[in-house]
């Protein structure tokens, strides 16, 4: 594996990795509050730094061509925009609540933020696409972790039609390519897939889990 190939793929770990730790942050909280705010607010600053930066690292360390960097700009802007709205819309709304307040949160941030979400997500399939797969578990860990991440907070966010489209067109994509990467990609958008359709089915719907009614189920209590 060349130095090039290897720092590669360690970026794009990083930013994964980031991924599925940072969009967990305001769900788990431990921090409390801070004045008016929460903490979760706070460090969910950091979170399009964490995710964006490591990739566009990858991008330039294995010199992806203009096109990959004309995607992750798009991908960026949707993400950080949606990725905004959301933290000052909750943020808002954890204090006050109010119609406006859950529009910009619940509807409009999430819905931008999560798409930018699926367009980061096709840079990263790109970019390991051109560098080739590592081998090992590692990378089956991090996509089913990715997957499930991008399952739950569709779940929470409201935005499971995205979600199901979503994961039903990398789930045909993977299964077209047949090789690791595809195979890995198809598996880890399954499980997105599993989850969200077997939460459906536990409730008769989707209400979000954060909800009265929401997880966990009553056949569970």
């Amino acid at each position: 594996m060349t130095e090039d190939r290897a720092r590669t793929l360690r970026l794009l770990t990083a930013a994964v990795v980031a991924y599925v730790v940072m969009h967990h942050v305001g769900a788990v909280n431990v921090l409390g509050e801070v004045g008016d705010t929460r903490w979760a607010d706070w460090a969910d600053l950091l979170t399009p730094w964490l995710v964006v930066l490591p990739l566009a690292g990858a991008l330039a360390v294995s010199r992806q061509p203009a096109r990959e960097w004309l995607l992750l700009v798009v991908a960026t802007v949707a993400y950080t925009e949606g990725h905004g709205i959301h933290l000052a819309g909750n943020s808002v709304n954890n204090r006050q609540p109010s119609d406006v307040a859950h529009l910009w949160d619940e509807v409009v941030g999430h819905w931008v933020w999560y798409s930018g979400v699926v367009l980061l997500a096709v840079v990263a399939v790109r970019a390991l696409a051109r560098a080739g797969m590592p081998p090992g578990p590692l990378p089956w860990l991090l996509g089913v972790l990715a997957g499930t991440t991008f399952a739950t907070n569709s779940l929470e966010g409201g935005t499971v039609p995205l979600a199901v489209a979503v994961s039903l067109g990398f789930l045909a994509w993977g299964a077209r390519r047949c090789d690791r990467l595809g195979t890995v990609v198809a598996v880890s958008y399954a499980a997105a897939l599993v989850v969200v359709l077997a939460y459906g089915l536990a409730y008769g719907g989707f209400p979000q889990p954060s909800e009265p009614g929401g997880w966990p189920p009553d056949w569970l209590t």
